[in-house]
């Protein structure tokens, strides 16, 4: 939420374990490198996350931190962390009372965003913005609701949360993941719709937040009716609707370009200039650290930089969160959370 002069690299990393390696120091401080995204292998304990955090940024002190801490099944850090609702249940309370919901859904945002930015990371890769859709095979209950008017509403509370505690906001998945059934980490899923559902639908929910959200990551979708490019490499869904049609400034990341989908379109060089060239101001190469530094190498080949607005999306924290649990509104938003329900503790991870 900070601009600086600082120039950002447009590549996002993820690194192999617990503590930073010297081979990843290394590319960290590669000119081509302007982010590092953090997962379950990555955390064991707070100290330990400190630890990291503090070995990344000496590494390079100009990078965008971040992690998917969505909540319910998708959560990275989990002990010594708030567990988290999934967004759906959060949804079925705003459906029962929309003044308690609204609460509730600024509570867990700002306490998700809290619990981050004490650690010195900067966002965490939410909303889920897609629709609710129990037979979608990767989004389901990570959706706030099935109607578009609801998603709307929602959204606005939970980003509103985020903004107050000093985090940016990232809608995912444009222009909609929820309503296909095939996952995109494993094959690429085709949304067969005319193009009025599809705009009347999925992608209304995303025009009537480009005012709030300060980034946005397109899904590894196919929405034929509108365009044959998957929309992360469409020039049609990121530069005719949501640039010009829907006037968004802010940042445009790709999805992870190792994700099975991404391949359709060939190497890790061919993802990455379709990528760049439909409109993303930053990419993501995960879970393959050879592709990784093959896609910083060809970055610094090609001179390619890093979009000035990825300077917007430092955290700027909202207040001190270095004693957090001690502080009034932690202690309220964490009370509001636990007292919903018992959360499983078998629930499945992604």
């Amino acid at each position: 939420m900070q601009s600086n002069s600082q120039a950002y690299g447009p590549l996002m990393l993820d690194l192999k374990g617990c503590e930073l390696r010297a081979e990843e120091r290394d590319l960290l401080q590669s000119g081509s490198v302007g982010g590092v995204i953090l997962f379950t292998r990555n955390y064991r304990e707070p100290a330990q996350l400190a630890d990291l955090i503090a070995a990344i940024r000496e590494a390079n002190a100009n990078l965008i931190i971040a992690v998917d801490q969505e909540g319910g099944r998708v959560q990275r850090f989990r002990d010594g962390f708030t567990r988290l609702p999934a967004l759906h249940d959060l949804g079925e309370i705003y459906r029962q009372s929309p003044e308690e919901g609204a609460v509730l859904l600024r509570q867990a945002a700002w306490l998700m965003a809290a619990e981050l930015l004490q650690f010195d990371i900067d966002i965490s890769f939410a909303p889920v913005l897609d629709l609710y859709n129990a037979a979608s095979q990767v989004i389901a209950e990570r959706a706030f609701s099935a109607e578009p008017a609801e998603v709307i509403a929602m959204a606005t509370h939970y980003i509103a949360g985020l903004h107050e505690a000093g985090m940016c906001a990232t809608g995912k998945h444009y222009p909609g993941h929820g309503t296909v059934v095939a996952d995109s980490h494993v094959e690429l899923p085709v949304d067969e719709r005319p193009a009025e559902a599809i705009l009347n639908s999925d992608y209304r929910v995303f025009a009537g937040l480009t005012d709030v959200l300060d980034a946005v990551m397109p899904a590894h979708v196919r929405y034929p009716a509108l365009d044959e490019q998957c929309a992360g490499f469409s020039r049609y869904w990121l530069q005719e609707k949501l640039r010009t049609e829907l006037q968004f400034t802010g940042v445009i990341f790709s999805d992870d370009l190792t994700m099975s989908a991404a391949h359709s379109v060939g190497g890790i060089e061919k993802r990455m200039e379709l990528a760049f060239a439909a409109g993303c101001d930053m990419v993501l190469v995960c879970n393959d650290p050879v592709t990784a530094a093959k896609a910083a190498d060809w970055l610094e080949r090609n001179n390619v930089g890093g979009s000035e607005r990825l300077a917007t999306l430092r955290a700027l924290p909202g207040s001190d969160f270095s004693d957090l649990q001690n502080h009034s509104q932690w202690q309220v938003a964490r009370g509001a959370i636990d007292a919903m329900y018992d959360l499983d503790d078998s629930i499945e991870v992604l």
